[in-house]
């Protein structure tokens, strides 16, 4: 969380052509609205980053067998020993989720079953994203023949949190965008008349970990290193401001 940065500049130029709408409006619009003044109305975003403090691992095994029994006891004993690697690792069991189980004949091209596949995978929830490594190689060493894709994010409080902070960038660009335009034009604003906000999305950051690619830890300590770069938050907001002439 040291590495936090706010983008002040991100939401800005978008604002430009998407807002930026000033005028007055009609009699009859002010009458339903029970608002006298002329609006500027603007949408503008905002976006906060930091360093991700959670990620996932996706992590099988594979097997390959002349009979479902056969692939299904292998899956079964390869699930047991990634269960206890993950036991050992101090993972809580409700980090570690199913993902993917599938068996399946193989045919050639005369119809006939040459032989049946299975995968059997798990999505495990890592707090600390400087131990992916390590969970990755011991997960290899105890048998699993599929990682997948590394998805480095925040945890719910963090998030909250980003949110905010997001809003409260997206509104103060909204604030400097209205500003510039009532003084482009001459006027004075009043007040905020309506505020929405849309758009509220968390942008995690993903690895593609190719097996063939990883290597077995040593004693030197776990061998495979993986740099998030860092998650962000964006918000956008439309605020409508009521001027009058100055």
């Amino acid at each position: 969380m040291d590495r936090r940065q706010f983008l002040a500049a991100s939401g800005v130029g978008a604002a430009a052509t998407l807002a930026g709408c000033i005028g007055s409006a009609t009699d009859d619009e002010q009458a339903a609205s029970g608002n006298g003044d002329n609006e500027i109305v603007v949408s503008t975003s905002g976006e906060v980053e930091t360093e991700p403090d959670e990620a996932t691992v996706s992590v099988g095994v594979e097997a390959r067998g002349e009979s479902a029994d056969e692939v299904t006891d292998e899956l079964a004993e390869g699930a047991d020993q990634l269960r206890e690697t993950f036991d050992e690792l101090g993972i809580p069991e409700d980090h570690v989720e199913e993902g993917g189980y599938r068996v399946r004949p193989v045919t050639g091209r005369d119809g006939d079953v040459e032989e049946i596949r299975g995968s059997h995978s798990f999505e495990v929830t890592v707090e600390d994203v400087d131990r992916v490594g390590e969970v990755i190689d011991a997960a290899v060493e105890a048998g699993a023949d599929d990682i997948g894709r590394v998805n480095f994010t925040v945890q719910e409080e963090t998030r909250d949190e980003l949110r905010k902070e997001a809003i409260d960038e997206a509104l103060e660009n909204a604030d400097e965008e209205a500003e510039h335009i009532a003084a482009n034009r001459g006027v004075s604003l009043t007040g905020t008349t309506s505020v929405s906000t849309s758009d509220v999305q968390v942008h995690t950051v993903s690895h593609r970990t190719a097996y063939d690619a990883v290597a077995e830890a040593d004693d030197a300590g776990p061998s495979t290193e993986i740099d998030a770069d860092p998650v962000s938050v964006s918000a956008s907001t439309t605020v409508s401001y009521g001027f009058t002439d100055s």
